[in-house]
């Protein structure tokens, strides 16, 4: 098959973001797509096959454009628009799902600069977000559902459109009732908002955090202290939604106030409860759907951003359950 060299223009910061720190990203391009990419001055140039070429092309774009709105490059960028190029080969080369993530409005709260989705459903999933008074996320794990409510809660709060960030979880997955940990209330529940507290504290840094929750900005709520309450003027993030009972999830989404939006994330596979099928979040997807004013967003496995390995991994669970259901039917 003839190869040919095509040379792409970019900036300068976006050239320093596509080759990375010790031209490692280019490696990773040129190892997935079997092409050879240099970096001459002023853009990159790609040798390869016409498909090898579009492919490495399409990715030399998305990583450009992500690191235009400021966002930091990191190598599980590089490997999700790896990811994307192999498993999305259109006519248009893919640039329609590009242009979405790139539209997307990056999230100017990172400490390590703008936050902006890596995926077209991430992007889809913020543009919900700003637009839906409830929004559910719901997939796999590493598909960042809830690190993306995190940091748009926190972009509400520090831009004064909301009065506080809720955040709620159940306790279910230790088997322990609250009353019987030891601390305050704070301290009872953190243990169970860990992912929160670390995607807060990323977003915002530790001080500004612990100055917040000071102030009553950002609270740690567990589920049962939501009865009875009416959250105004709040961004509410409901984790770990699965783990919630039909009768819970009702009281949690019944607690919207004047001026509030919700997030409701979950994994519908890892479900903790005894009865699975009492779990809330099915249930509520099943018959809120459709509603004006709510948004679903469903992920998937190539929607993994976290590691490579866990998009494989959840690939292997995700066949494994499918052999089984073939199994049961038959």
């Amino acid at each position: 098959m003839a190869r040919d060299t095509e040379f792409l223009a970019l900036g300068d910061d976006a050239l320093r973001a596509v080759v990375g720190p010790g031209s490692r990203h280019l490696a990773l391009i040129e190892t997935a797509f079997k092409v050879l990419i240099e970096a001459p001055g002023g853009g990159v140039t790609v040798n390869g096959s016409p498909r090898d070429r579009a492919q490495a092309k399409r990715v030399v774009r998305t990583l450009a454009e992500r690191a235009e709105t400021g966002a930091e490059i990191t190598e599980a960028d590089v490997r999700t628009a790896l990811g994307a190029a192999v498993a999305a080969p259109r006519p248009d080369g893919g640039r329609k799902a590009d242009k979405a993530v790139a539209a997307a409005v990056a999230l100017p709260v990172g400490r390590r600069g703008a936050i902006a989705p890596k995926t077209a459903a991430q992007a889809e999933y913020m543009s919900m977000l700003g637009r839906c008074e409830v929004t559910f996320g719901v997939g796999p794990a590493g598909t960042g559902k809830t690190f993306l409510a995190a940091a748009y809660g926190a972009s509400l709060l520090r831009r004064g459109e909301v009065d506080r960030l809720v955040v709620t979880r159940p306790a279910v997955e230790a088997g322990e009732k609250l009353g019987f940990l030891p601390g305050d209330l704070n301290e009872k529940v953190d243990p169970y908002l860990a992912p929160i507290w670390e995607a807060l504290n990323d977003i915002l840094g530790a001080d500004d955090v612990r100055r917040r929750r000071d102030k009553g900005e950002i609270e740690a709520a567990p589920i049962a202290f939501m009865r009875g309450r009416t959250l105004s003027h709040a961004f509410v993030i409901a984790d770990e939604a699965q783990n919630l009972t039909r009768l819970q999830m009702k009281m949690v989404l019944t607690r919207l106030g004047e001026g509030a939006r919700m997030v409701v994330t979950g994994d519908p596979s890892q479900i903790d409860l005894v009865n699975t099928r009492d779990s809330g979040l099915a249930h509520a997807l099943r018959i809120l759907e459709g509603v004006e004013g709510i948004g679903v967003q469903r992920f998937l496995a190539q929607d993994v951003v976290r590691h490579a390995m866990v998009e494989r991994i959840v690939r292997a669970y995700d066949a494994d359950a499918a052999r089984g259901r073939g199994e049961d039917a038959q």
